[in-house]
C-alpha cells in the first residue's frame, strides 16, 4: 500500500509541474535539431532529469532498500532524458539529410524557369519540406527587408546548422558572385552525391544495427535478473551488505563502459560542417 501511496503522490506532483517541465512540441522539437553536442544542458532537461532520477530512486528503494540499487536508478532515470533528446536529434538529421535532394531539385527547377537566385531560394518557402519551410521563410523576409542576398545567405546558413546546407549555400553564393552557367550542374552532381551517400548510410547502418541491439540486451539482461534477485527477502539481505554493494557498484561501471564500446563501435561519424 505504501508503493501506491508513493506512486500515485509522484504522478501528482508530475502533473503539477508539467507545464513547466515538457515544452511545446515545435520547442521540444527545434531543441532536438539543434541540441548542443557538448556544453550546458536546458535547464527544462536538467529538471526533469533530477524529477526522473527521485521518483526512480525512490521506487527502486520502496521495492529493494538497496543503497546501490538506488543510486543505479536514480542515474539512469537522470541520464534518460538526455539519451532521448540525443536519439531524436540523430533522427531528425538522418531524416534532413534525405530532404537535400528534393530541394537542389525544386532550386534546379527554379533557375531553369528564369527567376533569379533571391527569388529561386525564396520559393523553396512554400514548396520544401515542410521542416525546412520555417529557415527559408526567415530567408525570404530577410532579403525583402535588406535586399542583401549574401548576408541573408549566412543567416541561412547559421539557421540551417547542415554541413549539405553549407555546400548548397555556398554554390549559390560563389555562383551570385561570380556569375556563370554551371549552377544548375553543380546542384545536379550536388544532389546524385547526396542520393548515393544516404542510400550507403542507410545500409550501414541496417547491418550495424544488431549492434546496437545487443549493446541493449547485453547490458539490460543481467540487472533485470539483479532487480528479480532483490525483490526477494533473502536476496535483499545478501546485496545489503558490503560485499553486495561493491558488486553492483562494479557491475554498474563496467555495464556503462562496455555499453559505451559497443555504441561507439556501432557509430558511423557524421560530416563535418566545413563552411560553418
Amino acid at each position: 500500500m505504501t508503493f501506491v501511496w508513493g506512486a500515485v503522490l509522484a504522478a501528482g506532483i508530475l502533473l503539477v509541474l508539467s507545464p513547466w517541465l515538457w515544452p511545446k512540441r515545435a520547442d521540444s522539437d527545434t531543441d532536438a535539431a539543434q541540441a548542443p553536442a557538448a556544453g550546458r544542458l536546458p535547464l527544462r532537461r536538467v529538471a526533469v532529469s533530477g524529477v526522473a532520477a527521485v521518483v526512480a530512486g525512490a521506487i527502486a528503494w520502496l521495492l529493494a532498500q538497496n543503497l546501490a540499487l538506488v543510486l543505479v536508478a536514480a542515474g539512469v532515470a537522470g541520464a534518460a532524458p538526455t539519451l532521448w533528446v540525443r536519439a531524436r536529434r540523430a533522427r531528425t538529421l538522418r531524416a534532413r539529410r534525405a530532404m537535400w535532394p528534393d530541394v537542389c531539385d525544386l532550386l534546379i527547377a527554379s533557375v531553369r524557369s528564369g527567376m533569379s537566385l533571391p527569388d529561386s531560394v525564396a520559393s523553396l518557402a512554400g514548396s520544401a519540406p515542410a521542416e525546412l519551410r520555417p529557415a527559408f521563410a526567415a530567408f525570404a523576409r530577410d532579403v525583402a527587408a535588406s535586399g542583401h542576398f549574401d548576408s541573408a545567405a549566412l543567416r541561412l546558413k547559421d539557421t540551417l546548422a547542415d554541413p549539405i546546407a553549407d555546400r548548397i549555400i555556398e554554390s549559390l553564393r560563389m555562383a551570385r558572385q561570380v556569375g556563370g552557367t554551371e549552377l544548375t550542374s553543380i546542384l545536379r552532381s550536388l544532389s546524385a552525391s547526396v542520393r548515393a551517400e544516404t542510400a550507403v548510410r542507410a545500409e550501414v547502418e541496417a547491418r550495424q544495427s544488431w549492434i546496437r541491439g545487443a549493446a541493449v540486451l547485453s547490458v539490460a539482461a543481467p540487472w533485470i535478473i539483479l532487480v528479480l534477485l532483490a525483490l526477494r527477502p533473502e536476496g535483499a539481505a545478501a546485496y545489503s551488505t558490503p560485499t553486495g554493494l561493491a558488486l553492483i557498484v562494479g557491475g554498474a561501471l563496467i555495464s556503462f563502459v562496455a555499453f559505451r564500446i559497443m555504441l561507439r563501435v556501432g557509430r558511423l561519424p557524421e560530416p563535418r560542417r566545413w563552411f560553418g
